[in-house]
């Protein structure tokens, strides 16, 4: 059974521009990376499981914030080359990047090392133009920029909260 993962790609309006906000994974892997690191926030959920809740329970998770503004657009799912089944909504709605705070995990670091280290599962947030997020998105995830960017287009930011 492949896994799953849900997300929400919060979007907003600013200067006549349409951003979006991105996450940057924790942890030394890495720390050095930033084109096609970036993700949206998401996480893996179980089989059975509202993947729209989990969607919502992730975000706030990495963030620290809860997405309540807005209605969930479908970006429906993507499947990435591990096999990994990512399902996405887009929200607009804005919250502060500077001001995330993130759950922690343990690692052990260095590696066989034996010694456990808490890292935040996302170090930092920014908010990013379509362009730079293109850049920035990790490349698997780029059609969901794709997608958010043909529901404000055709101006159908419609309530879709299933795929």
């Amino acid at each position: 059974m492949h896994k799953l993962s849900a997300g929400i790609l919060l979007y907003r309006r600013r200067y006549g521009m349409l951003e979006v906000f991105l996450v940057h994974p924790g942890g030394p892997y890495w720390k050095t990376k930033d084109l096609g690191a970036w993700s949206i926030p998401k996480g893996e959920y179980n089989t059975g499981e509202d993947p729209i809740s989990a969607a919502r329970r992730e975000f706030q998770e990495e963030t620290g914030f809860v997405p309540t503004v807005g209605e969930l657009n479908s970006l429906s799912e993507i499947k990435l080359s591990s096999g990994k089944v990512v399902t996405a909504w887009a929200v607009e709605g804005d919250c502060d990047a500077n001001a995330i705070r993130s759950n922690m995990f343990s690692m052990e670091w260095p590696p066989k090392s034996g010694k456990m280290q808490e890292i935040p599962e996302v170090d930092r947030a920014a908010w990013f133009t379509l362009s730079e997020a293109n850049e920035k998105i990790h490349p698997a995830q780029r059609e969901f920029l794709i997608r958010l960017a043909a529901i404000i287009n055709t101006g159908r930011a419609e309530n879709h909260e299933s795929n």
